[in-house]
């Protein structure tokens, strides 16, 4: 029987590109044989801003029977797969929140040793996904994590071009996520898992 391997996706998503990968991700993972955790990080914007906005209003609706990310995620999973719309190529507001409350985590060394990957989604092709990735990224490496990125494993990610993460470009949020970024969600956590269960296999067979 394969080494059970237990996945958090982990996401902000404000109007709803992002939660519509994280969704495909975890549904990937799961068919790969992982247990899976879906999780949001908190709203931290007015809901006066969130009213403002039909798009964000609708996914908030939509999205509300999904737990909150806790710390008691980041201890269960295996490895954790992050997502986050660009913020001026960086991450957003409230998925770093969420990471800056793991710092008594990361004191006590449960961050360390779980695999950790991401995806992003942007307006234009260059507004900014390989620096939020990358700028998301930085904080694995403090995590003291392993890094799986998707890189050009598949044929298909010479199709979608990024091999920092799964990647999607939703202009004003019209442009919906279709075929290309769901074969990249599916090739990344189909990765994750993958060498999540290896890393596992590797340091039980140490012991």
């Amino acid at each position: 029987m394969p080494t059970p391997v237990n996945v958090a996706v982990i996401y902000y998503s404000s109007t709803g590109t992002v939660a519509t990968i994280a969704k495909a991700m975890a549904q990937y993972a799961e068919k790969a044989g992982a247990e899976v955790r879906l999780r949001k990080a908190g709203e931290l914007a007015p809901q006066a801003a969130i009213d403002s906005n039909p798009a964000w209003a609708a996914n908030a609706k939509a999205t509300a029977d999904i737990a909150e990310a806790s710390p008691d995620d980041m201890i269960w999973a295996d490895a954790v797969i992050l997502g986050t719309p660009t913020r001026f190529g960086n991450v957003t507001a409230q998925l770093k929140q969420f990471l800056d409350t793991l710092g008594g985590l990361w004191q006590a060394g449960h961050l360390a040793d779980k695999v950790y990957s991401g995806f992003t989604s942007t307006s234009t092709a260059h507004g900014g996904q390989e620096s939020t990735l990358l700028a998301l990224y930085n904080t694995v490496h403090h995590f003291g994590g392993i890094l799986v990125a998707p890189g050009y494993t598949d044929p298909s990610k010479f199709a979608d071009g990024n091999p920092y993460g799964t990647s999607h470009v939703a202009g004003q949020g019209d442009i919906p996520v279709g075929e290309q970024t769901l074969t990249a969600a599916r090739v990344q956590a189909e990765r994750v898992v993958k060498f999540t269960r290896a890393i596992k296999d590797g340091l039980a067979a140490e012991n």
